[in-house]
């Protein structure tokens, strides 16, 4: 996370989360950081459906018609949470970490999104792990994405 902080530092970006999955997680790890409020506006933890509508901004249709499991709602989360906060950069991650199926779809099945000024990264993976190590997992990923994105841009 500390190389994350310096890059975004580095390039004068500022960062948002907007966590379903992940639960706050990544701004969390973020606020391990000393002086992380140079990059940090904030996030959004948005479990319920509702929230995602109302507070995010995802459109119902796209819940409707893909579920809040999907590419499309992870872009959604980035973009609106990118405009709301006014930051260079956002992540999004919604999935479902089991154990059971959600939405007719695998436990370990997480989509994010990595919004850089208005360009979007979307990612899917499916990871077969228990729901908290799987919630670490996938913010070690992103955060490695967003390095690499960040490095060759």
């Amino acid at each position: 996370m500390k190389e994350l902080y310096e890059l975004l530092l580095e390039k004068g970006y500022t960062i948002a989360s907007c966590e379903s999955l992940t639960g706050g997680l990544f701004a969390a790890r973020m606020t391990e950081i000393p002086h992380v409020s140079q990059v940090l506006k904030g996030g959004i933890v948005s479990y319920w459906n509702e929230i995602k509508e109302h507070v995010v901004g995802v459109k119902k249709e796209t819940i409707d018609a893909y579920g809040v499991v999907s590419k499309q709602t992870a872009y959604e989360m980035a973009l609106n949470v990118q405009q709301k906060f006014e930051v260079n950069v956002a992540v999004s991650f919604t999935g479902n970490a089991g154990p059971s199926t959600l939405e007719d779809k695998p436990a370990g099945l997480v989509y994010t999104c990595i919004m850089i000024n208005g360009e979007a990264h979307p990612f899917c993976d499916l990871i077969e792990m228990p729901r908290n190590e799987l919630r670490q997992e996938i913010i070690n990923r992103t955060v490695n994405r967003l390095k690499d994105i960040l490095r060759n841009s």
